[in-house]
């Protein structure tokens, strides 16, 4: 197991550094590095970029979050909180209203917008009307003075202490260092009260009245409808669970191609003897399998497979959801059994390539020309015989039937 291991990975880095079997220079492998560092970030970037091309679930269901922290707020005018969401703060003439921008991000990617949370990015566009800012920014107004009222008052009770001990002691009032002397902090303290008082009813007015307005009682109306938010609550959990499946789907489509066509360039370089092209196409090949790899344990972290174990464990083991690791501890390494195994029997199978090798006078290991009779390879010094189990003649490596007597090989044991 670790001599077979071990033979890989001689031949893995052989293949890496290596051309026409003859060591690369110090300043050739500094190149060749610094190619596969730029070839990769550029992978990676593609990667990134190819992964935002179908539209995610915020943006599919772009109203979920706030509709979800409408129902779910407890404290506070939440009418009033979410209907200020729908009026800007500063606002600009022709500016995107929230329907258009929802339907910028739709046209921006794979997918659609919920046409759901398009209605209500109307309602909400329907409420953006010049009176109701002005009502908004009256009301911003009031609550200003209110807030400085609240802090002139703060200040006072802090200092009336201090104004007391003055007024015993006899220090004049020009002496002080208090903004209101001890008689008159009370009465201060009282007209600030009264002021805020009134305020705060001159606000929660403006606000009945901006809350309603036929605009702003229809987009209460939506939000209140629980058939439509379960609906958006549905599609917006059918996009979360599928979105990571789907980016993988494109990932592996941006990376196949590129896979495939290094590993055709390096056979290829390979029977023809191109040396320089065969030791870049083997690097791109490695480097384009890098990326792969990550993402499927990415995805098999947070993909379908994961989500499917989770909520099947916390079915059958309710809170003991830590059984997923263990789960998991297991499952990897199984995969990259089979990704290994898969690897050595398909795609780089020295079994299979033998035969063709064979037929094309070719060195069995490094696929070089050598001659008909040549027991090793003059490029790479292997062996390309094995003496036969039955005849004890000499017979060709990895090859099925002995060539001279024909009597079946244990493959197995080359």
């Amino acid at each position: 197991m670790f001599s077979r291991l071990r033979r890989l990975l001689n031949g893995f880095f052989s293949k890496s550094r290596t051309v026409n079997n003859e060591p690369l220079n110090k300043v050739s492998l500094i190149v060749i590095v610094l190619i596969d560092i730029f070839i990769l970030v550029n992978v990676f970037t593609g990667l990134d970029d190819i992964s935002r091309w179908h539209i995610n679930p915020t943006q599919a269901y772009p109203c979920y979050s706030e509709w979800q922290n409408y129902r779910t707020q407890t404290t506070g005018d939440k009418d009033y909180d979410i209907i200020r969401l729908a009026l800007p703060s500063n606002y600009v003439p022709n500016q995107p209203g929230f329907r258009e921008t929802y339907q910028q991000d739709g046209q921006e990617h794979l997918g659609s917008v919920s046409e759901t949370c398009l209605n209500y990015a109307t309602t909400k566009d329907n409420i953006n009307k010049a009176e109701n800012r002005q009502l908004l920014k009256a009301i911003d107004q009031k609550q200003t003075k209110i807030g400085a009222l609240e802090q002139t008052n703060r200040t006072i009770r802090n200092q009336y202490d201090s104004t007391l001990l003055e007024k015993i002691a006899g220090q004049s009032r020009e002496q002080s260092i208090n903004a209101v002397g001890a008689e008159k902090a009370k009465q201060a303290l009282e007209q600030n009260s009264s002021t805020i008082s009134m305020l705060g009813n001159e606000v929660s007015k403006l606000k009945k009245e901006l809350l309603t307005k036929p605009e702003s009682a229809a987009l209460i109306t939506i939000l209140r409808d629980n058939e439509k938010f379960k609906d958006v609550e549905k599609g917006y959990q059918q996009a979360s669970f599928w979105y990571p499946s789907l980016q993988f789907a494109f990932q592996a489509l941006f990376l196949l191609p590129l896979i495939l066509a290094a590993l055709a360039m390096h056979k290829f370089a390979q029977r023809k003897g191109y040396g320089l092209v065969a030791l870049i196409s083997w690097h791109l090949l490695v480097i384009f399998f890098i990326p792969l790899i990550f993402k499927v344990f990415e995805f098999l972290q947070v993909g379908v497979v994961f989500q499917f174990v989770f909520d099947l464990l916390s079915v059958l083991f309710s809170g003991l959801l830590f059984l997923v690791s263990y789960l998991y501890i297991l499952l990897i390494p199984l995969v990259g059994f089979v990704l290994i195994k898969f690897f050595q029997r398909i795609v780089f199978n020295p079994k299979g390539q033998a035969a063709s090798r064979v037929q094309k006078s070719r060195c069995i290991r490094c696929a070089k020309a050598i001659r008909h009779h040549d027991s090793y390879c003059p490029h790479c010094g292997y062996d390309q015989c094995i003496e036969c189990q039955t005849c004890h003649e000499l017979t060709y490596k990895h090859l099925p039937h002995c060539r001279q007597c024909g009597q079946a090989q244990d493959v197995s044991s080359f």
